[in-house]
């Protein structure tokens, strides 16, 4: 399953190699991630938030009739040409059924919203445009036939496309599916990512720090993004920084996750032990982007899982995944990665330092640091918003 190489001695994995743009790393990750194999037919409440396999055909036009687009009267255009047209009312129409009659010259259906359109009118006055006088009403003129009538197929035409396949489905695509009457459909699997923390300094919450320990908030942030992504998610914890326990770490989620995310230890610090292992068990595709925060990012594959290696700053594991890494993952689901930005940016409240170069996405001012990037701050400035 793994491949038992040494890590290559490139500039690509020796430290001098120059670091890729945002975009290049965006697309170097696009073009290697395909959709994950399998599928399964789900009831349509089952659907939600899942990405269709196949494009669902319409099987019926949509409307399925002619109808009325509001309360009104239905009429022929050819009587309502002068300021006032007195017309006979000759029945109603209500939702859900039909006027069974004919509108003749100088004649007049009551109509409901959502009412088929009675045969021989060809238009819809609505009710506050009308007067009733006894039993008859007195319309305005109308410029063109076809007012506030709803035509057949105008919204979806019978067999042909009514959702592409690629598309997740919302409440909107979910009330669609609803209305062309279909109990189930094709989705996409669910992909399975693996995801842990790396680094001694850190501790789970709900116990008191130790000397030199900071909480682990970065498995948090991603359970957080991955979990609104629908994806299926597995949390293998805190690994510490020991060679052989990174190893079995990654061996294990490997062997259970179609992609692998972690935090930390892809750094130059000599505890920083991520990028050695990927290269020596799989490949590494690149590890520095041209970015800050989170320079030091890590893209490679282990066996059939796809590996995302950031950073241990909180902000830049904010960065990383929502520039970076989530058009992937949205790869991998099935859909197509939407181009724009996925990290929003709060202003800033104080001119904050950046060096010349890169991207920079300004973010919180850490409190403490380790070599791998990590810090005890929380993250105040920037914001990534709970959107598939």
């Amino acid at each position: 399953m793994f491949g038992e190489t040494q890590m290559p001695s490139s500039p690509q994995c020796g430290g001098k190699a120059p670091a890729l743009s945002v975009c290049e790393a965006r697309q170097t990750l696009l073009d290697a991630v395909a959709p994950v194999a399998g599928w399964e037919q789900v009831p349509v409440r089952s659907a939600l938030g899942r990405v269709l396999r196949r494009d669902v055909i319409a099987p019926f036009d949509v409307p399925a009739y002619d109808n009325s687009a509001m309360d009104g009267f239905a009429a022929r255009a050819a009587d309502l040409t002068a300021e006032e047209n007195r017309l006979d009312v000759v029945g109603t129409a209500y939702a859900g059924g039909a006027f069974s009659g004919l509108v003749g010259p100088g004649q007049a259906v009551r109509v409901m919203t959502g009412a088929v359109l009675p045969r021989g009118a060809d238009t819809v006055v609505m009710h506050e445009a009308a007067r009733v006088e006894g039993h008859g009403v007195i319309l305005p003129a109308v410029p063109k036939p076809g007012q506030n009538v709803r035509r057949a197929g105008e919204d979806l035409a019978a067999c042909g496309p009514a959702l592409l396949a690629g598309r997740r489905v919302g409440p909107a695509e979910l009330g669609l599916l609803a209305s062309l009457g279909l109990a189930e459909v094709e989705v996409h699997r669910r992909p399975r990512v693996a995801f842990f923390s790396t680094g001694d300094e850190l501790a789970s919450i709900g116990r008191p720090l130790g000397p030199g320990e900071v909480y682990d908030s970065n498995r948090y942030t991603l359970y957080g993004a991955l979990t609104c992504m629908g994806l299926e998610v597995l949390d293998l914890g805190v690994v510490r920084d020991d060679p052989a326990a990174l190893e079995l770490a990654f061996r294990e989620a490997a062997a259970q996750a179609d992609a692998i995310v972690t935090t930390g230890g892809v750094s130059v610090g000599e505890a920083d032990y991520v990028r050695e292992i990927m290269a020596r068990l799989g490949e590494v595709r690149f590890w520095r982007i041209d970015i800050k925060p989170g320079r030091p990012m890590a893209f490679g594959r282990l066996g059939g899982a796809w590996l995302f290696g950031l950073p241990g700053n909180p902000v830049a594991v904010l960065v990383g995944f929502y520039q970076i890494v989530k058009d992937a993952l949205h790869r991998l689901q099935g859909l197509d990665p939407c181009p724009s930005a996925r990290a929003s940016r709060s202003p800033a409240t104080a001119p904050f330092a950046s060096s010349p170069g890169g991207a920079n996405f300004p973010g919180a001012s850490c409190s403490r640091s380790r070599a791998s990037g990590g810090c005890a701050c929380p993250v105040t400035r920037v914001r990534a918003c709970c959107v598939p």
